[in-house]
């Protein structure tokens, strides 16, 4: 008796782990951020997109789920000449999603190739349509003045007389319906979005644009300091002649002044001549020696030296 309720206890849990195991091969979810291919033998047969739970012929047929979420997509640099002959590195990216998962699996089968099918696309579509417009369609948007550190480099940028026509928009707008064309009917795969995420010069030519940067300060520089001669020559001719005029008039008032003030000594020397004629002459007499004569001159007054007279007569009153 023993025996037998242990084997019947074998049998049940053997009968338990078999229902288990038939029914997990049965019974598969699909939630609601997944779709399923349902494959026989390798040959799809069915496809569930809606969530909820399903049944499967156990061990015949096999589940191969699908994101119904989308997929990030992030390509490497590629370098690209544009219309204008200016070589340059454009990194994108990318968001995409399975919509036919059917078409999917039989095309591709995993999402690994379906990032390498993009990767060919995207880079295809971005080097046609970049290389057909020049470097300013690809950087902006619009003809929106842009603010620059000197008047020369505003006044340079002007006179090229650069139109946008497109914009840069307009080029990811182009770039996604090229690289969306086919996908879905070929690889049951729809691109939501492409952007480009960085521009740059590529390394080869960076050392070229620095030089062409560099000589163009130079030539700024130059203009400036050429100006600044040119108002330095132009402040110190004004100031030389400012200097002049001034230096003129200074004279003139000096030698008004210097003739008032003889004119007046002359009429002052004339008046006391008028007053006294021998003082006067007395004066200038002794003035004279005074000039001529220093503590070396020896002096001999003749009897009839006019000065010999004056002493005499000097004394005499005295």
């Amino acid at each position: 008796m023993k025996q037998t309720a242990q084997i019947y206890i074998i049998i049940a849990v053997i009968a338990v782990v078999a229902i288990i195991i038939v029914a997990s091969n049965t019974f598969y979810v699909v939630d609601i951020k997944s779709q399923c291919v349902i494959t026989q033998f390798g040959r799809p047969v069915k496809v569930v997109t809606e969530p909820g739970l399903n049944m499967k012929t156990p061990f015949v047929q096999k589940v191969r789920y699908f994101e119904k979420r989308i997929f990030e997509w992030d390509g490497e640099p590629s370098d690209i000449l544009t219309r204008d002959k200016e070589n340059i590195g454009i990194n994108t990216w990318a968001r995409w999603k399975i919509v036919e998962p059917l078409k999917f699996y039989t095309s591709l089968g995993t999402e690994d190739r379906g990032q390498g099918v993009l990767d060919e696309v995207i880079e295809s579509a971005v080097k046609n349509i970049v290389s057909a417009y020049p470097l300013n369609e690809v950087l902006r948007n619009s003809n929106r003045k842009l603010e620059y550190t000197t008047v020369e480099l505003e006044k340079a940028e002007m006179d090229k007389n650069v139109k946008i026509v497109h914009g840069r928009a307009s080029l990811v707008k182009e770039i996604n319906e090229m690289a969306n064309e086919g996908l879905s009917e070929r690889y049951g795969m729809e691109l939501v979005d492409v952007r480009i995420k960085h521009i740059n010069y590529v390394p080869a030519v960076i050392p070229k644009i620095f030089d062409r940067m560099r000589s163009e300060r130079i030539r700024i520089a130059s203009k400036y300091e050429s100006e600044g001669r040119r108002e330095e020559a132009q402040i110190l001719g004004v100031m030389k002649k400012e200097l002049e005029k001034i230096e003129s008039e200074g004279y003139k008032i000096a030698t008004e002044t210097r003739g008032d003030a003889d004119a007046e000594a002359i009429r002052i020397y004339a008046d006391a001549y008028g007053k006294a004629p021998e003082f006067y002459s007395f004066t200038k007499t002794l003035e004279t020696y005074e000039k001529t004569f220093d503590d070396n001159t020896h002096l001999y007054l003749s009897t009839d030296g006019d000065y010999y007279q004056y002493l005499k007569d000097y004394a005499g009153r005295e």
